[in-house]
């Protein structure tokens, strides 16, 4: 849904079409703190996160809908 924007919010607003970097868990709880644990974040540690995952920045929607 994101990917198609059809949710209004950060992605649609600035036109993002990549997936470069996820994370699973088992338990959304998990999910949520990291993700505010992330936002809190320097953009540069944000970016050395990414290129540890995926130093390419390919998208990675592929990845997760297998």
């Amino acid at each position: 849904m994101h990917k198609n924007k059809m949710i209004p919010g950060f992605t649609k607003k600035y036109g993002l079409y990549k997936l470069v970097y996820y994370e699973k868990y088992p338990y959304v709880f998990n999910t949520i703190y990291r993700e505010k644990c992330i936002k809190k974040w320097y953009r540069q540690w944000k970016i050395d996160l990414i290129e540890q995952m995926n130093p390419e920045w390919r998208d990675l929607y592929d990845d997760i809908i297998k």
